[in-house]
């Protein structure tokens, strides 16, 4: 999500009180948050889901936002973990059903993309990532998703720089065996 000055300023506001501001941001910025909920979550479905749990986060927690870094990064971190909180409620919630309780608009896994469930099992091995080892997935989502560089990253967690690379690489390691399993059937 690469946001303008103006966002950046609207969320400044927002964060000081402007509660016009905090409308004109959330409106402002819906479209690049649901196209990032999009590349997280296989169904357009649930993205919308996850676009409008990360709005209201926003509304809710804009006050906390304290301009330390861009409001983009900001965004980035609040809209991934929304996504992956949306898919573990979704993924509870059809553990919890029976087969013939399974919602229609749900295809069968078997005739599901290759894409889809690419990012089915990326978001699998997060989540295990998160509950394993949450500093390393904290790091992982800093620089792979929000994209920020490393010293960036370094800054975000109050980390020296060599851990923040060590943290990154060993993330990485992480979901690439767990990748692996995955498609390996273990």
């Amino acid at each position: 999500m690469a946001l303008d000055e103006t966002t950046e300023e609207l969320a400044t506001a927002a964060a000081g009180g402007d509660h016009r501001a905090l409308g004109a941001l959330l409106k402002r910025i819906e479209p690049d948050v649901l196209r990032h909920c999009e590349r997280l979550l296989p169904y357009r479905q649930d993205a919308e889901e996850a676009c409008q749990d990360t709005l209201l986060a926003v509304a809710r927690n804009i006050g906390r936002f304290e301009g330390r870094s861009r409001f983009s990064t900001w965004l980035h971190i609040v809209t991934a973990n929304c996504a992956r909180t949306t898919y573990r409620t979704l993924k509870r919630r059809a553990a919890e059903q029976t087969s013939e309780e399974l919602p229609e608009h749900r295809p069968d896994p078997r005739r599901v993309s290759v894409i889809a469930g690419s990012r089915l099992d990326l978001l699998d091995a997060m989540e295990s990532l998160e509950l394993e080892k949450p500093e390393l997935a904290a790091a992982l989502v800093l620089r792979d998703i929000v994209q920020l560089d490393y010293a960036e990253v370094a800054e975000q967690l109050g980390i020296p720089l060599g851990t923040a690379k060590s943290r990154i690489h060993q993330a990485r390691k992480y979901i690439q065996s767990a990748l692996g399993d995955a498609y390996l059937g273990k």
